[in-house]
């Protein structure tokens, strides 16, 4: 780490759980200051808060935002502002949007409600904490998967809304050239928390899980590449999607999966 992250303030939406929690936990262990944000009362607090202490971190601040609620937005950043004058990492991580299986489950209403908490709250949450604090946090960083290039099961809107996000943060970035900001999109594999269980299905995970196990990520894994854009090392990515997927997408393919079927073959050959 080139960046001494102690006492610098890190805010997560959607951070209570999965990804975002392990994200605020690899963040935690190196001093820094975090705001978690959930909606709907989904959050068991001592928990969490165990958890940062288990591991020596600061306390972490987790509050009901609703990422879609632009007074809910602007009360936490006001908050904030009051704890501190700047906002060193801002780690947008909110996804929610409509689950289809056909082309008659697609609603007007529900896909603008799903761009409105994937796609827009990392813009609206820059331009208010510019608005509040005067200044832009030095990293940010979204989180997106490879829906908008791979066929994912009743994926088809949450994929549009995550395109939306990385074409969002190429120009974002460009826009920022001149300030000390960099904004890149971080595209996790498969990782197993709620989310992926509710729009996949039950049976798909335990598919993958006779498949091949090791298409699995750790949310861990993806956390400590998120802490890495932050660390200073990397200050020279602007604007890009780094896929964090331990290689498993250039071999989920028919020539893969025939390959991993020979092994087995030869395997249980062997036994």
């Amino acid at each position: 780490m080139l960046n001494d992250l102690s006492g610098k303030f890190v805010l997560i939406t959607g951070g209570t759980r999965g990804i975002g929690l392990s994200t605020a936990l690899a963040f935690g262990k190196q001093g820094a200051i975090c705001t978690l944000t959930h909606k709907w009362g989904s959050a068991d607090e001592d928990n969490i808060k165990a958890q940062f202490h288990d591991v020596g971190a600061p306390e972490p601040f987790i509050v009901e935002a609703d990422a879609r609620e632009d007074e809910d937005t602007e009360s936490l950043l006001r908050e904030l502002h009051e704890r501190c004058d700047r906002i060193e990492v801002f780690v947008s991580g909110v996804a929610f949007a409509q689950i289809v299986s056909g082309i008659e489950d697609f609603s007007k209403r529900s896909f603008l409600q799903s761009v409105e908490y994937t796609a827009w709250p990392t813009i609206g949450y820059l331009q208010k904490i510019n608005q509040i604090f005067g200044n832009y946090p030095r990293y940010v960083v979204g989180l997106s998967s490879d829906g908008p290039d791979r066929f994912h099961l009743n994926y088809d809107i949450v994929a549009a809304c995550k395109s939306m996000l990385e074409t969002l943060c190429r120009y974002i970035a460009f826009r920022f050239v001149d300030e000390d900001v960099r904004f890149n999109v971080v595209r996790a594999g498969f990782v197993r928390t709620n989310s992926l269980d509710s729009t996949m299905g039950e049976d798909f995970l335990e598919f993958l899980d006779r498949f091949n196990p090791d298409f699995f990520v750790d949310a861990e894994q993806v956390a400590t590449t998120i802490l890495a854009l932050c660390s200073g090392l990397m200050d020279g990515l602007n604007g890009q999607i780094i896929k964090v997927d331990r290689g498993a997408s250039f071999c989920d393919n028919l020539m893969g999966i025939y390959d991993q079927k020979n092994e087995r073959v030869i395997s249980l050959k062997g036994k």
